[in-house]
């Protein structure tokens, strides 16, 4: 059990770091080449159209990962549980569609202006009901999800990269962005046979997923309002500039932040075949080593971010002037690498298992109405010349609430497995990663020309320093992977 798991960790962890960093490589060309004006319309339109897609999706691949995990070992049920997903997914989305075209042709303005690009982009969320991407999580395909990922983002980058060169190809740019979709659609459905008959098994029941579903879509609008009124409100109480410099400051965070919920595609099949076979021991078991990979990885991630923020706000921001407070930002908000990932393991690895996303419904709905109350009063009130760094502060305080009342809610299953002798090896070792990092910073600036180079040079010794410390402590991460197994002591 432990060693499929760890091998669909380590697959998800790949994948997710090369396509953060082709990610990274496309963003600063694309940025260049559009222009300010071409690229704004891009994500103006882009961010338009995700909430369409959210509608589109109305949580049925969550639900659908859930309930077809749970019946993959009989084929007829599998079968049938595909077709009725992927007949909701069908009518949600073209519902989602014709309410898109409605709103561009009422309002007008910059929607009927930017039309083009708005369709051209909507291409992802049509053409993504045929991707039955949650077949493939929940029967585990980890290998094939990561290769063919991968393979799909580096041919939709390389065509960025070779064909984009003037603003005006704006469109051109918009196809290539949906590209990777449009490859995982086609790749899928050549695949999906091998694992799925679309041949109807009986009558449908879709009454049954009614209620998960509304629960489902309803947490998704208040998680996508919770994530996004920071820079919204900010807009209204501060210049662009500084919504600008919030972007930045809060990117690295995102990239870790990515990283370790990316895992929930490994976690949450196996978990719910745990639940759903009353195998306690083995649930508490499989949440413990999630936490612990979180820890692992967000520890550190925090204190390297804080102590070497200047460094990585250049880096981010390519070095340009300006993006007063983005620093600031970057140091409030680190601490949400810990908190956010931890509360999403929560949600996705044991309330959602055990049908119980109301608890993580109400606990982001007071979440939400915290952080836009919180946000408006110490953006508008107390800090009233840099409200962006109120609007921080407001988020990060929010999040440590948030968690906390999760925590609380599930310490039957995340109490032990958080707060344990392991953890506390972590805490050690991440604070021994901070003295190293404050001493070795400015040694960096003042040694090593360029900052990218700084940055690897410092975080290459500091994961000596972490990782040597782990396993001399016998950290359980750690030393599963160091310890011989019993046929290699023979």
């Amino acid at each position: 059990m432990k060693e499929n798991v760890r091998s669909g960790v380590i697959v998800n962890l790949i994948r997710t770091v090369t396509l953060t960093l082709l990610s990274f490589i496309t963003f600063p060309f694309a940025c260049k080449y559009l222009g300010d004006a071409a690229f704004g319309t891009f994500a103006w339109a882009n961010t338009f159209v995700y909430y369409f897609l959210i509608i589109a999706k109305l949580g049925i691949p969550n639900i659908a990962i859930r309930e077809c995990a749970k019946v993959r070992d009989d084929q007829k049920a599998l079968n049938k549980k595909a077709q009725e997903f992927f007949l909701l997914q069908a009518l949600f989305t073209l519902l989602s569609f014709a309410l898109m075209i409605i709103v561009i042709f009422s309002a007008g303005g910059k929607l009927i202006d930017n039309k083009e690009v708005i369709f051209i982009l909507s291409i992802n969320f049509i053409a993504g009901v045929f991707s039955f991407e949650w077949i493939y999580i929940a029967l585990e395909k980890h290998f094939y999800i990561s290769f063919r990922s991968i393979a799909t983002i580096t041919i939709s980058a390389a065509l960025t990269i070779l064909f984009i060169r003037y603003p005006r190809q704006i469109y051109l740019y918009s196809f290539f962005a949906i590209s990777g979709t449009l490859m995982t659609v086609v790749i899928n459905l050549i695949n999906l046979r091998k694992y799925i008959s679309l041949k109807k098994e009986g009558p449908y029941d879709f009454k049954q997923y009614i209620k998960p579903l509304l629960v489902i879509f309803l947490i998704t609008i208040v998680v996508a309002i919770y994530n996004q009124s920071d820079s919204f409100i900010l807009g209204y109480l501060d210049t662009m500039d500084q919504v600008g410099s919030y972007s930045v400051g809060i990117k690295g965070i995102e990239i870790v932040i990515t990283i370790i919920t990316s895992l929930s595609a490994v976690f949450i099949p196996r978990a719910t075949v745990y639940y759903k076979m009353e195998n306690k021991q083995f649930f508490k078991n499989l949440t413990a080593y999630s936490l612990n990979i979180c820890l692992f990885i967000a520890l550190p991630a925090v204190v390297t971010m804080i102590l070497l923020s200047n460094q990585v706000i250049t880096v981010v921001s390519g070095g340009a002037s300006g993006f007063v407070n983005a620093q600031w930002v970057l140091v409030i908000l680190a601490s949400i690498m810990l908190t956010y990932s931890i509360g999403d393991i929560i949600y996705s690895q044991v309330l959602l298992p055990m049908n119980k996303e109301k608890i993580y419904l109400i606990t982001m709905t007071i979440g939400a109405v915290a952080n836009v109350a919180g946000s408006i009063l110490l953006g508008k009130f107390v800090f009233v010349n840099q409200p962006v760094v109120g609007v921080a502060i407001a988020t990060s305080a929010t999040d440590v609430l948030i968690l906390g009342f999760l925590i609380v809610r599930t310490r039957q299953y995340v109490g032990k497995a958080l707060f344990n002798w392991n953890s506390l090896k972590i805490v050690v070792a991440a604070s021994l990663v901070a003295v190293s990092t404050y001493f070795l910073a400015s040694l960096a600036t003042a040694q090593i020309d360029g900052v990218l180079t700084q940055i690897f040079v410092v975080l290459f010794i500091d994961a000596i320093v972490y990782v040597g410390s782990l396993m001399l402590m016998k950290e359980r991460l750690v030393h599963s992977f160091v310890r011989k197994r019993p046929e290699e002591n023979r």
